[in-house]
């Protein structure tokens, strides 16, 4: 989870005011603890919080493409960064970090927009192209990667991981979107691509958007939707080799990583399906982490216990009591 955030002005010869923007991007350092940074030009500027997994000494952010036409801040992962890398270096490109952030780069300066369809992965990003003075912004399949967007006043486009970095900008309208409250009450949640507040939208998921210079934000884009046009007639058994080999290749492309992962787990089907997979493609123990609650009907510690011994993982568990509860603000 990293953090990203941008300001881009309606006139390309404005100036953007850099410790707004940092205050944006601090905001959001829970999300990314690691390092920060901000690079800018006339009309534009985009700033980064880390969260180190991949290339945890290189890759920082904002990044430049290997030609300098574009800089990019980006918040997700690319789980086939390494098969792309080798196809663009075929292609000509040249790598100098060994993170996927650079990937991106190269992908988006070789196919386009088209790039969005080669990633197999969870983002969120900006890409600032400084030939043609636009933003172009993407987010993933199914939105795992939240993008938040607002148009100020002045017509300054501006975006963050989290509304929390919108809201620090002075300059944002508070506003309730009444509708966004019926949402809410309806689903339990703000679907896209509302937010809460009637001024700020999310990007949806699946859809990417291009900003310019004068003209504004255009119309988001989508780039992928899921589509129930083609049915396939398989036996059970064969339905359970398909499920049961598109999760594996799910999980082990989710352990790639340069730092020490884990697993939530409840001791439900879908977490002790995630660790049973995890251990069959780990030589170490899988470490694994619990949360109990001190009601016995509510707590499921036991169902994990049962788990983390089968598959011998390395376990941790934590019970939560209403005392926690001053602890909040903190959180």
């Amino acid at each position: 989870m990293c953090g990203i955030a941008g300001l881009f002005a309606r006139d390309p010869g404005a100036s953007i005011d850099l410790p707004v923007l940092t205050h944006m991007r601090d905001a959001m350092r829970h999300r990314g603890p690691d390092g920060a940074g901000i690079w800018s030009d006339d009309g534009v500027a985009l700033a980064h919080r880390r969260l180190s997994v991949i290339d945890v000494e290189g890759s920082p952010q904002p990044m430049h493409s290997g030609d300098g036409r574009a800089v990019i801040t980006f918040n997700g992962e690319i789980y086939n960064y390494r098969e792309l890398r080798c196809e663009l270096a075929a292609l000509g490109h040249r790598f100098v970090t060994e993170g996927d952030t650079e990937v991106i780069l190269a992908a988006w300066r070789e196919w386009g927009a088209d790039c969005l369809t080669r990633f197999n992965g969870m983002f969120a990003f900006a890409i600032y192209d400084r030939a043609t003075r636009s933003l172009f912004l993407a987010r993933d399949r199914f939105g795992v990667k939240p993008l938040f967007t607002a148009t100020l006043r002045d017509g300054t486009f501006a975006f963050a991981s989290e509304l929390k970095g919108l809201l620090a900008h002075p300059a944002i309208d508070r506003t309730i979107d009444p509708l966004a409250i019926e949402d809410y009450f309806a689903w339990g949640y703000v679907p896209d691509h509302r937010s809460i507040l009637a001024s700020v939208e999310k990007l949806p998921a699946g859809h990417y958007r291009i900003v310019e210079h004068g003209s504004g934000p255009r119309a988001p884009v989508s780039w992928y939707d899921v589509s129930f046009a083609t049915k396939r007639t398989k036996s059970e058994a064969e339905q359970v080799e398909a499920i049961r080999a598109c999760l594996n290749d799910a999980i082990g492309s989710r352990m790639v990583s340069d730092v020490p992962i884990g697993a939530f787990l409840s001791g439900g089907v879908d977490s002790s399906t995630v660790v049973a997979l995890m251990a069959g493609r780990s030589d170490r123990p899988v470490t694994t982490c619990s949360i109990g609650f001190d009601v016995p009907e509510l707590d499921e510690t036991v169902h994990a216990r049962l788990i983390a011994e089968k598959f011998g993982t390395h376990h941790h568990e934590r019970i939560v009591d209403p005392a926690m509860l001053d602890r909040i603000d903190a959180l």
